[in-house]
């Protein structure tokens, strides 16, 4: 057995109580540490659980998203979205498509239907709206005789558009109404409410008394 001094017995006692100390402090902050990172991971838990119950509540619609888009077809989509969504959930537009006249902050509705055009549909319906103008000043008589017989016709096939309630997809099937104009009409009337009378339809851009004149046998407010 070793024999010790007082001296030597002090320094021994200094040094046993230090690393008592040391451990003891060593253990308490590791004990805490563990604690906030318990805590950290239940938080996050809470909050991940919050965000998917809040992600699962929130109600989707679906819509139908056609024409220039890499993933054309029906898509979900939570509720309050918009245009610019729809695209984006449908693999974006492709290198045909031409959005100018599209408004990509336009909110949707269960059930819509939006179709992105081409360039070539965009210049085949300037082109085609030219010509109407064109038609209306400057075409002889028997010309628009058998203009009024083709658009007789084509109002004998097909029952009036309720301009209040067609969607895209019937609006577009009138003369003169491209996807571009058909979607202005959509948001015509949502953002100022529904058509009183047909004539209000002239207040779209895009519809002056030519065009106008062309679809007015064809649609209906109710």
């Amino acid at each position: 057995m070793i024999n010790l001094n007082k001296k030597q017995k002090v320094i021994l006692t200094i040094i046993i109580i230090t690393c008592i100390s040391f451990f003891y402090i060593y253990y308490e902050k590791t004990k805490e540490k563990e604690e906030e990172t318990n805590l950290t991971i239940e938080e996050t838990a809470i909050e991940n659980e919050t965000k998917e119950n809040e992600k699962e509540e929130k109600p989707l619609i679906f819509i139908h998203v056609s024409g220039a888009v890499n993933k054309p077809g029906v898509i979900e989509l939570e509720e309050n979205s918009r245009i610019g969504d729809a695209i984006e959930k449908a693999g974006g537009i492709n290198k045909d498509a031409n959005i100018d006249d599209i408004n990509l902050a336009y909110k949707l509705e269960d059930g819509m239907k939006i179709h992105i055009p081409t360039n070539q549909e965009v210049e085949e319906n300037k082109k085609q709206n030219v010509k109407e103008d064109e038609n209306n000043e400057y075409i002889t008589n028997s010309s628009k005789t058998a203009t009024n017989e083709n658009t007789n016709n084509k109002e004998a096939k097909q029952s009036k558009i309720n301009i209040n309630k067609a969607t895209q997809e019937e609006l577009d099937t009138l003369p003169g109404i491209g996807p571009s104009t058909a979607i202005k009409i959509i948001e015509y009337r949502k953002e100022k409410g529904n058509f009183k009378t047909i004539e209000e339809i002239k207040e779209v851009s895009g519809i002056g008394e030519a065009k106008y004149s062309k679809i007015k046998d064809l649609i209906i407010v109710k």
